[in-house]
């Protein structure tokens, strides 16, 4: 309890109590506490308190103001507890928008860039046996059209809910992994249209660039 609040628990009476109660109790510790009346329980600061407690609380004029006083400190203490409370639970419903963000848009998003972005250097590797093979071209036009579902599906996810703020930075790398990936995707079926080996490479370093974004996006995650 507060300062205010002392002199009312010194004298170990009621904040309702009358002033003849008070004037009672006053009286009934002054005797305890009076060293002649019993030295184990008489003590210099506790007849100093008790002093000062009934020099405010046996006075009518001083006792109001001072109540006065101590509705306003109850009242602050008041607020003060229901500031703590509404600030405990932004706090859990922060963590919540966070849990679902990271579950409903995050997670789905990194399982969809991963099933792009892992199979290249396979698919790479495949295609360079004979790039003019007609099999070999349209398997990896196939690995193509996946990949444009698999963006199509991670750029929904993105949209499908905002993100908290304090994953500003996650969603800002999501969003330019995704971009970096929409435009490597164009290189490698641009390749597919006229061989030309410079869409191939430009294809594979956007998909670098986006690995790399994707990384930072799931570093600055951890670290928060």
């Amino acid at each position: 309890m507060s300062y205010f609040s002392n002199h009312y628990k010194t004298l170990n009476v009621n904040p309702t109590a009358t002033q003849a109660e008070i004037k009672q109790a006053y009286r009934r510790l002054a005797k305890l506490l009076h060293p002649d009346s019993n030295s184990q329980t008489a003590g210099h600061d506790e007849i100093v308190r008790l002093n000062a407690a009934y020099e405010i609380l046996g006075d009518p004029q001083q006792r109001e103001f001072y109540d006065r006083q101590l509705s306003a400190d109850s009242k602050q203490q008041v607020q003060a507890a229901q500031k703590a409370r509404r600030y405990q639970q932004t706090g859990r419903e922060a963590d919540l928008q966070v849990e679902l963000w990271v579950n409903r848009v995050y997670k789905p998003v990194n399982r969809m860039l991963n099933s792009i972005l892992k199979p290249l250097k396979k698919e790479i590797d495949c295609l360079s046996a004979d790039p003019f093979d007609d099999e070999l071209i349209e398997d990896f036009q196939s690995y193509i059209e996946a990949s444009r579902e698999f963006l199509k599906k991670a750029q929904d996810f993105l949209r499908s809910m905002p993100n908290p703020s304090n994953l500003a930075g996650v969603a800002a790398h999501l969003y330019y992994c995704i971009h970096r990936v929409s435009d490597g995707i164009e290189e490698l079926h641009l390749f597919t249209l006229n061989y030309d080996d410079r869409h191939l490479h430009t294809g594979q370093e956007l998909f670098r660039i986006a690995a790399g974004l994707r990384r930072e996006a799931q570093q600055e995650l951890k670290a928060r």
